[in-house]
């Protein structure tokens, strides 16, 4: 059973009154794996929507993400203004699976203009916080001589790097694989020089690291310590 064929019988067994659903994720794209999962959005009229779950379909994994047209305009939103949302691009790249009253049509045109339009842009205290927190970091691998921390410092300083990375340029951001695949598209040759700088600060060598580090940065405002100040809410 191809992918699919899988995801129309899993939405017919589950919700067979379905007005509309979406094949999304990797399994759509030419970075398909023999480990990739079935990521189908369903759109109910009402009830158990929303609601999210996993499960085995034949050899199939599946996540299911159900949602009313409220509850999907909802949670878009709520994702959108975090400049990150699966929801949104599973319905902006995804197939439409079958749309029985025209709400996948509906969804799968404004998926395609908000992704278009690009996140909005990340607020300044957003930024100096990433600017914080990454120069904690360089301090903390400068002065490190634990190969297991090093280890993961190294881990956040290439995350938070990437992260701040496509806020700067106003790019949408992703976690896990879909981090490295905006940075692909935002700044091309950064992941490959985070790659290469981990490397080798996990051999002891850790100024390519810092040198990488820092120019992402650069573009942010540079290292920020001194001066910096939240304060707390009850």
């Amino acid at each position: 059973m191809d992918a699919i064929e899988a995801a129309r019988a899993v939405v017919g067994e589950h919700h067979a009154d379905a007005r509309a659903a979406f094949l999304g994720g990797s399994i759509m794209t030419e970075r398909r794996t023999a480990t990739s999962d079935l990521d189908i959005v369903v759109l109910l009229h009402g009830a158990p929507a929303p609601y999210r779950t996993s499960l085995r379909y034949q050899d199939w994994p599946v996540e299911l993400f159900v949602h009313t047209e409220e509850s999907w305009h909802t949670f878009v939103r709520q994702e959108v203004r975090k400049r990150r949302s699966a929801l949104l691009w599973m319905c902006a790249d995804g197939l439409l699976l079958f749309d029985a009253d025209g709400v996948g049509a509906r969804l799968a045109a404004a998926s395609r203009e908000l992704a278009m339009a690009g996140p909005p842009p990340a607020p300044d205290d957003e930024i100096d916080d990433r600017r914080y927190s990454i120069t904690d970091l360089l301090d903390d691998l400068v002065g490190c001589t634990d190969p297991g921390e090093r280890l993961f410092i190294c881990g956040e300083l290439a995350r938070r790097t990437g992260e701040l990375a496509l806020a700067v340029r106003g790019a949408w951001g992703g976690g896990g694989k879909w981090l490295a695949r905006r940075l692909e598209t935002a700044a091309p040759d950064l992941t490959m020089r985070l790659h290469h700088g981990v490397r080798q600060a996990l051999d002891g060598r850790t100024e390519p690291l810092i040198d990488v580090v820092d120019q992402v940065l650069d573009q942010a405002g540079g290292r920020y310590w001194a001066g910096y100040r939240r304060d707390g809410r009850p």
